[in-house]
């Protein structure tokens, strides 16, 4: 067993997922991204994680930067200039690829921590269990995540919006951390 200064995983987000599961629970919520990125990092020993996001847009600026200054690297869907803002993000297949692009070149690395309810992912999951590279699937909203990963042991998933886990990542009133 590896002591938990060895560890050297990597959380990938589905910024889209995180954000529209948040905004849609029985008490819409907010994360606080700093908080959010320590608890990645305390709880999972995550040394990089990555924020997917669908395009750019100057008017998110603000976002973007306070993405960035909270630890995420992130990371941009290409969209064709006609298409953007006429459909989300859909990032889905940049994330598996992007993982999927680190196995292959053997890239450094324990386990991957995914952060989304989205269904689109189960067969990576079950395929990063498999290869025994993957560390847990974080839920933004449990009741929502889809039904495929019902299946999945409790060991490999947990919910953001669950006590505990929420007082430490939501963001507070008054913008206090």
């Amino acid at each position: 067993m590896k002591t938990d200064h060895l560890h050297n995983n990597l959380a990938f987000v589905d910024g889209q997922n995180i954000h529209m599961a948040t905004r849609s629970a029985d008490t819409p919520w907010h994360i606080d991204l700093a908080r959010f990125r320590v608890y990645l990092k305390q709880k999972y020993h995550v040394e990089k994680a990555y924020y997917f996001l669908g395009f750019v847009r100057e008017e998110y600026q603000d976002l973007y930067d306070n993405i960035q200054e909270s630890g995420f690297i992130l990371k941009f869907r290409e969209h064709h200039s006609a298409m953007i803002g006429k459909k989300k993000g859909n990032v889905d297949t940049d994330i598996v690829f992007d993982i999927m692009k680190k196995l292959y070149r053997k890239e450094k690395f324990d386990n991957v921590i995914l952060v989304s309810g989205d269904g689109d992912y189960k067969m990576l999951v079950d395929f990063l269990i498999e290869e025994r590279r993957f560390e847990k699937i974080l839920f933004p909203n449990f009741k929502k995540a889809s039904s495929l990963y019902k299946q999945i042991t409790r060991k490999y998933c947990d919910g953001l919006d669950r006590d505990g886990v929420k007082e430490k990542i939501a963001k507070r009133k008054g913008g206090l951390r």
